[in-house]
């Protein structure tokens, strides 16, 4: 790994952050640009765009078709940087002090960045098996975009036998990611002059006692497992994260809304314990709600779901690259594509990428430049595990 590499690295990292692809907005400008920088460099470029044609995945092609080869995977939207708390612009790369800050600096445009900086040797080197460079959108809000590099991927005459997603994981390796169902629940009751509360069906209270079950629920799981050691967190985790409802201090509120999540260790019985979860609350309230009003109840919203990665040792493509993989790190509660991959493609799956996830969604979110440097160093490897 040469010093002028890490610079280029650098420069790529600042041209990347400087795209606000925060998951709201179009995503289809960074991946022109670098559709149109890979391009050059002679990869055989695929552009899958979503239905708007304004955000769109991309896939880079390094090496012949017909064998066996590698997926390099990153996304492309950052969460949003939002209040005062930013020493430098979020959309500015700024370095001091060893490292390099700015809003998806860590999670994760430094890997697509060292993958950028690596992509001219990709170019050069005489490749037997292809390197495949995925970038993605909308992993943020839910890997929205992924299913369709995973799909084109498993449609390929000889599809990849590994998958690397480049998130942050200290550049060490990570054999299993949780898997994710974010929910909205919508509850209806009836609005009145607070005075006369009992004639009402409080729809922030009725919220309020679910969300009591679904922190049953998370204990439940921290108590009675299942357990996985090797998970960051041990165990399943469920809780509410927003909320909102209800109109002024003295109007019994007629609406509330809010959203939770779970995060599985267990694939197989996520999708049941959550199907549990609802039909407990449906049992337990709704009946009592429309009692007062026929028109009160509960109606629930999926907003996302995407599976878990399950261990990838012991798959061919696992055995193929081991003895260039790096300290294993264990299991991450974060989400990933690395599932997506593995389920929707057949294409088995790891995380290794530069950067702490306890960095990623913060401000003055960084990445150190050495793990860049270690990130550019392992890709070297890559090159020379696919020209073997």
């Amino acid at each position: 790994m040469t010093h002028e590499k890490l610079d280029a690295a650098k420069d790529h990292l600042g041209r990347l952050i400087a795209y606000d692809t925060t998951s709201a907005k179009p995503n289809r400008p960074i991946i022109d640009h670098m559709a149109e920088y890979l391009a050059g460099l002679g990869a055989h470029i695929t552009i899958l765009p979503d239905a708007s044609g304004k955000k769109a995945n991309l896939i880079a092609r390094f090496g012949p078709e017909g064998q066996p080869g590698i997926v390099l995977s990153g996304h492309t939207d950052v969460v949003p940087a939002r209040g005062a708390n930013w020493t430098t612009p979020p959309f500015e790369m700024d370095e001091r002090d060893g490292r390099l800050y700015g809003r998806g600096s860590c999670d994760m445009k430094g890997f697509a960045a060292c993958v950028m900086a690596a992509a001219p040797a990709f170019a050069e080197a005489a490749l037997t098996r292809p390197l495949y460079l995925c970038f993605s959108y909308d992993e943020e809000v839910g890997c929205l975009g992924a299913p369709d590099i995973a799909r084109h991927l498993a449609g390929l005459d000889v599809p990849p036998m590994l998958a690397i997603i480049g998130e942050p994981s200290e550049m060490k390796l990570i054999t299993g990611q949780k898997g994710k169902i974010a929910m909205r629940a919508h509850v209806r009751g009836t609005a009145g002059h607070s005075s006369f509360a009992p004639a009402h069906v409080n729809a922030l209270e009725y919220a309020a006692r679910i969300i009591a079950m679904i922190q049953d629920r998370g204990r439940a799981y921290a108590v009675d497992g299942p357990f996985d050691r090797e998970f960051t967190v041990p165990h399943a985790t469920m809780l509410a994260t927003m909320i909102e409802g209800g109109v002024a201090t003295n109007v019994t509120p007629d609406y509330c809304a809010f959203t939770f999540e779970l995060r599985s260790i267990d694939e197989t019985s996520a999708r049941a314990d959550m199907d549990a979860l609802l039909q407990e609350a449906q049992d337990r309230f709704q009946a009592e709600m429309q009692d007062i009003s026929p028109k009160a109840g509960i109606e629930w919203e999926e907003i996302f779901s995407y599976p878990a990665m399950g261990d990838a040792t012991g798959t061919k493509g696992f055995e193929a690259v081991k003895d260039i993989l790096p300290e294993w790190g264990g299991k991450v509660s974060f989400g990933s594509e690395g599932g997506v991959f593995e389920v929707i493609g057949g294409i088995p799956s790891v995380i290794i990428g530069p950067g702490s996830i306890r960095q990623a969604h913060k401000a003055d979110e960084f990445i150190e430049i050495d793990q860049v440097e270690q990130c550019l160093r392992f890709l070297d490897m890559i090159i020379e595990l696919a020209r073997e």
